[in-house]
């Protein structure tokens, strides 16, 4: 695996097709039914783009959007923009007419694909904001306002034009002139912490990370078949989810979108994946709901297949020791129950990589024992993303990894995981104080808080910016406390709230579908969630879960007093950003009322125990003068 010896992420494709030309390389799902190409044809595609977007003045160093979810159109867009040597800028596709405003116009891209009437319909409401746009290209045909004139990706190609060899060769030569220190891409900041930032990453940049993150993993089969559904917007999922695989001539499929994702594995039947949190998490969550209705002789047998399967994953790749007989019983309860699991799953999954978020410890564990490892990883967009990562020769689980080859990691006096390496990004876009802020001595401030064992293992304690200082000074970092929140079956998503408060409190959402469930077994009626949520039985329940929750807490971090929202956190709400993080200081202000309310009563509540704690040793004072 020699990645670096391309200059750029098209010309590895380019020699795929010597290799690999009749080789799958991408597949979707149309009307039902999966489509695949081959390289020779994906690759000539893209070149058809490329030839028309020549033709409408696209030039090296210019930049062209792409609004859209993960499809075929995407990935011939991109690969299109790169063989004109120009820069793509992706868009999330959950993003607002305003939200792609601001990157259309910050990033100065003139051109914008988009993949359907209704990515149009946006930019088209905001159509005063983005004058600088000469041209919509669609994925899929419909007529556009005559104001804002709209052409299909059909037309861009001109399919019915073969690619003459004079075409070809001119277009070829661009890609050849490619160099490792060329930008490739511009991708922004999810914006948690203000104004989104232009991350201009090169092909170096990519390149490097793909070969350096891979290192750990081995000679892997060729070709292996990878299922796409993060956004390619995603950093993560661009890098190890989509060019990763595509540049080792492996399969690309991509899932029909994010919430059928498990039912894609099963007809897609991937080798790989790449990740972020959640769906390890809903893994866990559908296994076990099966689980409690096979009964339970059944149920005692997949525990004991678990504890059996955790204590053979520490012993042979935590500790690297020979398991002895624990193989000999972890083969017997592969057979017996983690097969038909994984097959539900497709059958073929050798490991998932996750980033993004952190991944409860739990939830690694649960996945490496029933036969399907997850390997957590750790970087920003801004490294391409890759700074860490799990393998197979070095892992542990309430860590990150190691730092990949050639990548240097330190901590600041604060604790700031800080870092360098060919992996760090060209800079931010048009905006030098930010770079000012972001760079100390050659050093990338990470903004993470973390902690390096003495084996160099990273593990990350939070965001150094969503660190909550309560009123009596301490220090306690949320995501621990949310990820341990989720794993209960009752709570789907939870924010913990205590910035300069004597103590903490929370906001849950329910899972839905097992509170109509639990709503049955204990016999109540209501009319809509909101006065189900409110039912003393049910409030009764989610104590208890808070109550089990707090006695493995140390007391500064146990939490006070909650609520039940009905509603989920979603990026239309504004709660959530583009990659499924909690926007806190946005939730913070839309719940205000709702969160003194909380603290008010929970404030009532204390002073009533200190009462009567004062009465108590008040009596017990008179007891003992009377004796």
């Amino acid at each position: 695996m020699d990645i670096l010896s391309h200059n750029s992420i098209l010309a590895a494709i380019k020699a795929n097709i010597d290799r690999y030309g009749p080789r799958t390389a991408v597949s979707f799902k149309k009307k039902g039914l999966y489509i695949s190409l081959t390289y020779a044809e994906f690759y000539e595609r893209a070149l058809m783009h490329a030839r028309g977007l020549a033709k409408i003045g696209v030039a090296p160093g210019d930049r062209v959007a792409i609004f859209s979810e993960n499809r075929l159109g995407w990935a011939i867009a991109d690969f299109s923009i790169q063989s004109c040597r120009a820069i793509s800028v992706p868009i999330y596709a959950t993003d607002t007419g305003k939200e792609a405003a601001y990157v259309i116009n910050h990033s100065e891209s003139d051109i914008v694909f988009v993949s359907t009437r209704g990515q149009y319909e946006k930019l088209l409401a905001v159509r005063e904001l983005i004058p600088r746009v000469r041209m919509v290209v669609s994925f899929e045909q419909f007529i556009g306002d005559k104001d804002f004139p709209v052409f299909t990706q059909f037309q861009l190609s001109e399919p019915e034009i073969p690619l003459s060899e004079a075409d070809k060769s001119r277009i070829e030569s661009g890609i050849d002139a490619i160099r490792q220190d060329d930008i490739l891409t511009i991708i922004y900041t999810s914006g948690t912490t203000g104004v989104p930032k232009g991350v201009a990453l090169t092909h170096g940049n990519i390149l490097s990370n793909a070969q350096y993150a891979l290192e750990g993993f081995g000679d892997l089969p060729n070709p292996m078949t990878f299922l796409s559904f993060l956004p390619l917007s995603h950093v993560l999922e661009r890098t190890a989810g989509y060019y990763a695989t595509l540049i080792l001539g492996n399969h690309l499929a991509f899932a029909e979108n994010t919430r059928l994702v498990m039912e894609n594995m099963g007809e897609i039947r991937p080798d790989a994946m790449v990740s972020i949190p959640r769906l390890f998490e809903k893994i866990h969550s559908r296994i076990y709901d099966s689980v409690r209705q096979a009964g339970r002789l059944r149920s005692a047998l997949f525990r004991k297949a678990v504890a059996t399967g955790e204590r053979y994953v520490e012993k042979k790749y935590v500790r690297r020791e020979n398991p002895g007989l624990l193989a000999w019983q972890y083969r017997l309860f592969d057979k017996l129950v983690f097969q038909a699991i994984r097959k539900r799953f497709g059958g073929r999954i050798r490991f998932f990589l996750c980033g993004g978020a952190p991944l409860d410890e739990v939830i690694t564990r649960f996945m490496w024992a029933i036969g399907m490892p997850v390997f957590q990883g750790y970087g920003l967009t801004e490294t391409s993303p890759v700074i860490a990562v799990n393998t197979w020769r070095d892992i542990r689980f309430a860590a990150v990894g190691k730092a990949i080859n050639k990548t240097e990691v330190k901590l600041a006096e604060d604790g700031e995981l800080l870092t360098r390496g060919p992996q760090l990004m060209r800079g931010y876009h048009n905006n030098e104080a930010a770079n000012q802020e972001a760079m100390g001595d050659g050093w990338f401030r990470t903004g993470d808080i973390a902690r390096i064992d003495e084996e160099g293992f990273i593990y990350i304690v939070d965001r150094k910016k969503e660190l909550i200082v309560t009123a009596g000074g301490k220090n306690i970092a949320p995501q621990p406390l949310e990820s341990e929140l989720r794993l209960n079956k009752y709570i789907e998503q939870a924010i913990v709230i205590g910035d300069r408060k004597p103590y903490l409190v929370a906001l849950l959402t329910p899972n839905i579908e097992r509170l109509v469930d639990l709503s049955r077994e204990m016999d109540i009626h209501f009319i809509d969630m909101q006065e189900l949520a409110a039912n003393p039985r049910i409030r009764e329940v989610y104590q208890g879960v808070i109550d089990e929750f707090n006695a493995s807490q140390p007391p500064y971090s146990t939490i006070k007093n909650f609520a039940i929202l009905v509603s989920d956190f979603t990026i239309d709400g504004g709660e959530l950003t583009s990659t499924m993080k909690l926007k806190r200081r946005v939730i913070s202000q839309k719940y205000q009322d709702l969160i003194e309310e909380l603290y008010a009563a929970a404030d009532s509540r204390i002073d009533m125990r200190n009462m009567e704690t004062i009465g108590s040793h008040h009596g017990a004072a008179h007891s003992n003068q009377g004796r």
